[in-house]
């Protein structure tokens, strides 16, 4: 398979049809999520997170926390 650039790429999706941009922008956004998903899980094993945690912690010790 040939790479193909960014400018080609580009060309490609805007030449597609309707139907078809449509299909291909809910597989890019599937993939995109699965990318976020993916980093946001390593982000939390590597502690990268863990602020989160002590914001929370601080939040409910002084009663300052909302129910949803």
């Amino acid at each position: 398979m040939d790479m193909q650039t960014i400018d080609e790429i580009k060309l490609a999706i805007e030449s597609l049809p309707p139907k078809e941009y449509t299909q291909f922008r809910s597989w890019f956004l599937e993939k995109d999520w699965e990318k976020w998903d993916k980093q946001i899980q390593e982000d939390s094993e590597n502690g990268l997170l863990d602020f989160f945690k002590m914001e929370v912690k601080h939040e409910k010790l002084n009663g300052l926390l909302k129910t949803l």
